[in-house]
């Protein structure tokens, strides 16, 4: 039978162990928390574009001009949303997303920084986009950084205790954001937290926080995603008005005009009807025309010669005895002119001087007979 001495040191080892098991132990290894811990499905958060947040990823890292004030469209949208529901835009829409030629509305660098010096922050920044932790800068540099130009519904993500925060929130027009190929806002530049479509329709009316001077839920916009990758992303340069077309993951050094600017003026209002756009395609290099090359002499026709045969191109009619031209009704071999004729068209020319000889011109050589004398020549 066991004494009670030992009976005292068993059950607080028992007791410890249940507890490393339950919620970690000093001197034993945590368990494992949960990487995203859902808000209140209710609440809906109203965020300015200045403002971090309670729960920020890092410090913010957004820069460059803001909306100018007359940017965000107020009184009655002509596009009226269902009640309850935001509109819907694809994030290729032209003049979706602002900015300034030249200027990042985000330092990605910077981002890139402040996360990789704290490993839990960058493990749960990597765990919330669904990359491996030492792709976390490639994913980064990656992203567009551009501005709303209008209040946004997005699933946003904080930073707490070591725990990942999701919340659904509307982000006000002109906050800064990283957005990735197919057009989603990605990252929030004020706080850097990940941003995800919203998790439900939502009703910006019943948005909590403090409303910024031109809000209006019935023009809250969900962003959806391009039905493929775009290779360039055409924004509004309001502070200029005019069109930028932005290079996928570029800061702003291959802003350039577009080549197709949008059927409609950059300071068009994106939550009212816009005219069709086609959808954009990946932007592939020209192939270079390459110059027709002049026909050689050897292709020409020689009169009385055979041509040879070459084979005719699927789709084209035959033609028979002769090469074709490379242009219709052109070519650049000579036309022959008059009737063939065997004699040689120029006479030989005559040398100056006949073949060189010891003999004197005037002289003939007889065959050798028995009279050598004189009489052998005259």
């Amino acid at each position: 039978m066991p004494s009670r001495i030992r009976l005292r040191r068993t059950v607080p080892a028992l007791l410890c162990a249940g507890l490393l098991l339950g919620a970690g132990c000093a001197g034993g290894t945590p368990a494992r928390r949960s990487a995203t811990r859902t808000a209140d499905a209710a609440d809906l958060v109203l965020q300015p574009a200045a403002d971090p947040g309670t729960a920020p990823f890092t410090a913010s890292t957004a820069g460059g001009p803001a909306l100018p004030p007359d940017a965000v469209p107020t009184g009655s949208p002509r596009s009226p949303s269902t009640p309850g529901q935001a509109l819907k835009r694809t994030g290729s829409t032209p003049g979706l997303y602002a900015g300034t030629r030249a200027v990042p509305s985000c330092d990605v660098e910077a981002e890139i920084r402040m996360l990789a010096v704290d490993p839990a922050r960058e493990e749960a920044f990597a765990q919330t986009v669904s990359v491996a932790r030492e792709k976390v800068a490639g994913f980064l540099r990656g992203l567009t950084p551009v501005l709303l130009r209008a209040d946004t519904l997005v699933t946003g993500h904080g930073f707490r205790d070591g725990s990942v925060t999701a919340y659904q929130a509307v982000l006000q027009a002109g906050t800064a954001v990283m957005v990735d190929a197919r057009g989603l806002p990605r990252v929030r530049c004020a706080c850097g937290n990940p941003l995800d479509p919203p998790d439900r329709p939502g009703d910006a009316t019943a948005g909590t926080g403090k409303r910024w001077e031109g809000f209006d839920p019935a023009r809250t916009v969900v962003v959806e995603p391009a039905a493929r990758p775009v290779a360039e992303l055409v924004i509004a340069d309001l502070a200029h008005h005019s069109w930028i077309a932005r290079p996928a993951g570029d800061e702003g050094t291959g802003d350039r005009v577009p080549e197709k600017p949008p059927p409609y003026t950059p300071d068009t209002d994106i939550t009212g009807p816009l005219p069709d756009v086609p959808p954009p395609a990946s932007k592939r290099p020209e192939k270079p025309s390459e110059p027709t090359p002049s026909r050689s002499p050897e292709d020409c026709p020689t009169p009385g010669v055979p041509t040879p045969e070459t084979p005719t191109p699927p789709g084209e009619p035959a033609v028979a005895g002769r090469v074709p031209a490379r242009v219709p009704g052109e070519t650049r071999c000579p036309t022959p002119t008059g009737e063939p004729t065997d004699e040689p068209s120029e006479v030989p020319p005559v040398p100056d001087e006949p073949p060189g000889s010891d003999e004197p011109p005037t002289s003939i050589r007889l065959p050798r007979g028995a009279d050598e004398g004189p009489a052998g020549r005259w």
